[in-house]
């Protein structure tokens, strides 16, 4: 397998085939971000792909239903380009219905209405993006290159096109200063998009990062351990979205690690509540600290 660099993957995605279409980051400036900083963003060769996916084949049944194509942002390619790599795997698994992959409201606000309508005849589906938040205060603060007006036309087309998304969040990610408005305008853009699921991970400040030198310069305040677990609660209270839709909160990055469907929402109030609980009685310094988390 051509493999360029990190290749990185959703936890729920652990034993889905990763076939690389495109390695490192097509942006590559989010300042809490070091996943490709020594990796060029480019294409892979249609020669590879074609290689990667024989080698597949020897190891995946015919009828595999789903594929996972990496690596930072596949949607920077043409639609074309992504036609053709789609008409590829189907040729060798022809019973795919999902074509996931992770890619950012940047690579996909670019594309029409009508391309991402051929994207999902395609079969291209259940895409990740790191949406991190809905507060414009806080797009711009991690220089994600988009604004809360560009995430709402962004999932309207998506939307019409029947795309399912997921939404990829950073708790904490406002620190003190945008703490109530990240998750007022977090909920207010799921609310009105709703995902198919909706994945948090507490926010790491990875040393070397644009965040982490925010932080020691006084310009980024972090949340404590307390307030990450009470702005999950104040968040999913916020929500209101299908009974369909899953809540995954079991990120290496969160120390109370709660998941379950949204049907089932004052169950998950009171797993997160249970687990302040227990920290207070266990280790309760640990909820007024704020946990050094070198990676995302």
């Amino acid at each position: 397998m051509h493999y360029t660099g990190p290749v990185y993957r959703h936890p729920l995605e652990a034993n889905t085939p990763i076939l690389e279409i495109t390695y490192g980051c097509s942006w590559n400036k989010c300042v809490f971000c070091n996943m490709y900083r020594d990796v060029k963003f480019g294409a892979s060769p249609i020669e590879h792909i074609k290689e990667d996916l024989q080698e597949l084949s020897q190891i995946y049944p015919r009828n595999l239903r789903k594929i996972l194509v990496a690596n930072g942002n596949p949607f920077a390619l043409s639609t074309k380009k992504l036609l053709e790599i789609s008409d590829l795997i189907r040729k060798y698994f022809p019973e795919i219905s999902v074509i996931s992959c992770q890619t950012s409201i940047r690579n996909i606000m670019h594309k029409s209405q009508e391309e991402l309508n051929q994207l999902y005849e395609a079969k291209y589906d259940d895409i990740y993006i790191g949406l991190e938040s809905g507060c414009d205060d806080i797009l711009k603060l991690l220089n994600k290159g988009y604004t809360s007006d560009q995430e709402y036309e962004t999932l309207e087309k998506l939307k019409n096109s029947k795309i399912r998304y997921i939404a990829l969040l950073m708790g904490g990610a406002g620190g003190k200063e945008f703490r109530d408005a990240h998750i007022k305008d977090t909920a207010k853009l799921l609310n009105t998009y709703p995902p198919k699921m909706i994945s948090i991970i507490t926010t790491g400040i990875a040393t070397g990062t644009g965040l982490a030198k925010m932080r020691d310069n006084g310009e980024f305040v972090q949340l404590t351990e307390r307030e990450i677990i009470e702005d999950e609660i104040a968040l999913i209270d916020a929500l209101d979205v299908p009974n369909s839709t899953y809540f995954y909160g079991h990120h290496q990055n969160n120390i109370a690690r709660v998941s379950g469907h949204m049907k089932n929402k004052e169950k998950l109030i009171e797993g997160f509540k249970q687990k302040i609980e227990d920290f207070e009685k266990n280790q309760p310094e640990i909820l007024e600290t704020s946990l050094v988390r070198e990676y995302l």
